[in-house]
């Protein structure tokens, strides 16, 4: 069990590349590390949450190693990549939120299948719709909320400021025309893990 570990860590190490070259990735040509914004310290912390995150991903199973990409930038985390149904999207996305430090997540993960465009357009309908309501409520923070529908499915992850407000981003996505069901993750203020030191 313990060179599993050290060879995950490793891989990890290995795959992430170093930190002053330049490289292509998520946010298109790197930087040298003498023009990042961050602290030395941010860097650091950031580095080692994304080797943390890329760790339990590969744990979780390795198919992800190469479908799935991660970047952390100064506590905010960034998915990319495929999978294979939206279940897998939300679970990575909890994996995320549960990583040590994070301060929010942005999850551009792509679901693999054939394109069905009245599918697709009624999805985009339902998210819109819903969006709108959140931002229309004045009770719901609605820039903490990331919204994806996947047939008739609603998928809402985000924080809550309080239990009140989680439960009426729900009551206002089960009131969405057409919805069949809403699967729902959604973390309290009070339940992060963010250490602020």
């Amino acid at each position: 069990m313990k060179t599993k570990y050290i060879l995950i860590i490793l891989l990890s190490a290995i795959l992430s590349g170093c930190i002053g070259v330049s490289s292509k990735g998520i946010f298109g040509s790197g930087v040298s590390i003498a023009f990042d914004p961050r602290s030395v310290g941010t860097q650091m912390d950031d580095s080692i949450m994304q080797k943390n995150l890329a760790a339990r991903i590969l744990i979780k199973d390795k198919k992800y190693l190469i479908s799935v990409r991660s970047k952390v930038l100064d506590g905010r985390i960034f998915l990319t990549g495929k999978v294979e149904n939206p279940e897998e999207k939300l679970l990575l996305t909890k994996l995320a939120w549960e990583t040590k430090g994070a301060r929010s997540v942005r999850n551009d993960i792509k679901i693999k299948e054939e394109f069905n465009f009245k599918r697709s357009a009624k999805d985009i309908l339902i998210t819109s719709q819903l969006r709108t309501a959140l931002i229309l409520n004045k009770n719901i923070k609605a820039t903490n909320y990331q919204i994806d529908t996947y047939k008739k499915k609603i998928y809402v992850y985000g924080i809550s400021l309080t239990p009140e407000e989680k439960d009426l981003v729900i009551s206002e996505a089960k009131e969405i025309l057409d919805v069949e069901d809403v699967i729902a993750s959604i973390i309290l203020v009070e339940d992060l893990r963010i250490q602020k030191e």
